[in-house]
């Protein structure tokens, strides 16, 4: 059977529309109690004043999205989306209310664990090393226009997991998991890792002998391995970093004498 929009009329829309623009604007309200609860209740308001007709059917609706609340920025319009989808069919009676409270929060921490994954610990890695790589590299309208890019692609994902969402509802979470995303984000580590080995060729100081390359390249995925396996702190192994740095021209001059011998 063929999936459509549910049909409202111009108003409604608009307040769909607003729910959507609201999303912009979830991470305002952030607060150690709730966490993005007070956003989620902001973006939500339009379109439970759309949807529930009946004020006390519009305040018990209200007081689901007034509690702890916490996912990936990114995913938000997406969860608006299937929500509203959702107070939709509670409010023809298709759902009961104690439905959606029973998937919430799961599909929330869900969506949040992979937009960490995959957004923050992959991509926007990847636009980060690949603008910094560009700028050494002596290129100034390149880094822009793959920021721009960037931004409108999420711009785009962000437009289109709502609509999805608002249309399918918690079906649409079933076509996300065909997308594989954990796996794409396995895959653009590979390409972060590619980044970062032409980030070191291009700040290495010149002339570089083959033994400093390999002894950075071997220091530096020891301290990566410790600090990811909490044995090392970051801190310490940023003083560390900065002090070998500092102290590069007589580790370079020890290290030539060594191999003139």
């Amino acid at each position: 059977m063929k999936r459509s929009m549910p049909s409202m009329p111009d108003s409604r829309s608009m307040a769909f529309v607003r729910s959507f623009v609201r999303c912009y604007l979830a991470g305002a309200g952030f607060n150690t109690r709730g966490m993005q609860n007070i956003g989620l209740a902001f973006a939500m308001q339009p379109g439970l004043s759309a949807i529930h007709a009946d004020p006390r059917e519009l305040r018990r609706a209200r007081r689901r999205y007034v509690r702890h609340f916490q996912s990936h920025p990114f995913w938000m319009p997406c969860l608006v989306g299937i929500f509203l989808n959702v107070e939709m069919g509670i409010a023809q009676k298709r759902f009961p209310p104690a439905m959606l409270q029973k998937v919430k929060d799961t599909t929330a921490y869900t969506l949040s664990a992979l937009g960490d994954s995959v957004f923050a610990g992959s991509l926007l890695i990847f636009w980060a090393l690949a603008t910094i790589c560009l700028l050494l590299a002596g290129f100034t309208v390149l880094p822009f226009l793959v920021g721009l890019m960037f931004w409108l692609a999420l711009q785009l994902f962000r437009a289109y997991t709502f609509r999805a969402g608002f249309r399918d509802g918690f079906r649409f979470l079933e076509r996300l998991r065909q997308w594989d995303l954990i796996n794409w984000g396995r895959r653009i580590k590979y390409g972060n890792a590619a980044l970062l080995l032409w980030l070191w060729l291009l700040v290495w100081p010149r002339p570089f002998a083959w033994w400093e390359w390999l002894a950075g390249v071997v220091v530096l995925i020891l301290i990566g391995r410790y600090v990811r396996m909490g044995q090392i702190s970051r801190i310490f192994a940023a003083a560390a970093f900065v002090a070998v740095i500092d102290a590069f021209p007589r580790i370079e001059a020890w290290g030539r004498m060594f191999f003139d011998l």
